[in-house]
């Protein structure tokens, strides 16, 4: 089997997941989630589109990159296929369900997470062929 570049697995896979995420920040938008919250501070805030393509972003793209460095020792990218899951995961119980969220908001934004879970998955086993 062919190798496909680093770079294009990590680069394709965020896209791939943002686009995802913000179609679901969408639908959720549409369901009548309005995402707001009350800060820790008392004051209401909201996430926005922006926030959502950030938090799906940033978190993917740092893991993958980490792991497509790594992946020349063996035990990164099966580990990294436990860990990716669980941390997608994990987020929505620290997260996500303890803010204030509407139930509309809560689902979606969870929906957020879960999609990270095949994203990661499919990333991280493009990496190790």
């Amino acid at each position: 089997m062919r190798t496909r570049p680093a770079t294009l697995v990590v680069v394709g896979a965020v896209l791939v997941a943002v686009v995802v995420n913000l179609a679901i920040y969408g639908i959720g938008r549409a369901a009548g989630a309005d995402y707001e919250f009350t800060a820790a501070g008392g004051s209401p805030s909201a996430v926005d589109a922006l926030t959502v393509a950030g938090f799906t972003a940033v978190p993917l793209l740092v893991g993958l990159t980490v792991a497509a460095l790594l992946r020349r020792w063996s035990w990164v990218i099966p580990t990294a296929l436990v860990v990716a899951p669980v941390l997608a995961v994990g987020t929505i119980l620290v997260m996500t369900v303890p803010a204030d969220f509407d139930t509309a908001s809560t689902v979606a934004l969870a929906c957020c997470h879960l999609a990270l879970v095949p994203t990661s998955v499919l990333a991280l086993r493009a990496l190790r062929d």
